[in-house]
């Protein structure tokens, strides 16, 4: 049996998991027995397992070091494990060349809390940017831009500049441009974190939207009150350990 039935686990187990027969077709992402280490000997993750099915909405929560961010690097391959295993869309993704670990990355968006964006460009080559490094023809460019704008509300601000937009509108550029691709896992850092609460609130809607349409969304957040009001699976972290897992969960864990 592998380490995510082990007796030896450290943690808690995913509810979904105990509520539901296991298959890995159902899963979106799987890590197995994840230890992360730096060289100073502290752990980032200790024997982490998790799995996400596909079409949740789960949200990573947790103190600042409590190895949340290193989840997200680890998903985008941007670092490596000491140990472990971790699949995405039943995809070994630690064993991806570097065509591999490019095809992985233009099949997860990713949504950050400082936007990203190219100031430089307009909202829609911000956008477009995502198809050119994926080799998208003009005619692919020229729909699915458009598309992608009118999906978070902007189709009619494609020819600013960053700058010229609210934080709130910023964000959604950014969504945008995560989407743009039809991934089918969106991983969010903290992409409330500079938002005023109206704007939160309007973001929250936005990604609930494009989880009813079918994408799996990861969202790491501090944001208490965001996560309280929604009430999706809530996964909880703390120094880089799985210290609760609860489905409609509130922000925090029983002591």
């Amino acid at each position: 049996m592998n380490g995510f039935f082990s007796s030896g686990f450290i943690g808690v187990r995913s509810q979904a998991c105990r509520s539901r027969e296991w298959k890995k077709l159902d899963m979106m992402i799987y890590m197995s027995e994840v230890t992360k280490s730096y060289a100073n000997g502290t752990y980032a993750l200790f024997r982490v397992d998790l799995s996400v099915y596909r079409g949740e909405f789960v949200f990573l929560v947790g103190p600042s070091g409590s190895g949340k961010t290193t989840i997200i690097r680890l998903l985008m391959r941007e670092e490596f494990p000491d140990e472990g295993r971790i699949f995405i869309d039943n995809q070994d993704i630690l064993n991806l060349d570097r065509r591999g670990i490019a095809r992985l990355r233009r099949r997860t968006g990713v949504v950050f809390q400082d936007f990203k964006l190219l100031p430089r460009r307009t909202v829609y080559e911000n956008v477009a940017f995502a198809l050119e490094v994926t080799d998208a023809s003009p005619r692919q460019i020229k729909k699915l831009v458009p598309e992608a704008l009118a999906l978070v509300g902007l189709e009619e601000k494609g020819k600013l500049f960053p700058e010229e937009l609210s934080g709130g509108e910023k964000q959604r550029v950014s969504i945008a441009r995560a989407i743009v691709n039809d991934p089918p896992l969106l991983l969010a850092d903290e992409p409330t974190g500079n938002l005023d609460p109206g704007a939160s609130q309007d973001l929250m809607g936005l990604l609930e939207s494009i989880n009813r349409r079918g994408t799996t969304v990861l969202m790491v957040t501090h944001d208490r009150e965001v996560v309280n009001r929604y009430q999706k699976r809530v996964v909880y972290l703390e120094e880089g350990m799985i210290i609760s897992d609860e489905q409609e969960g509130v922000y925090g864990h029983a002591t």
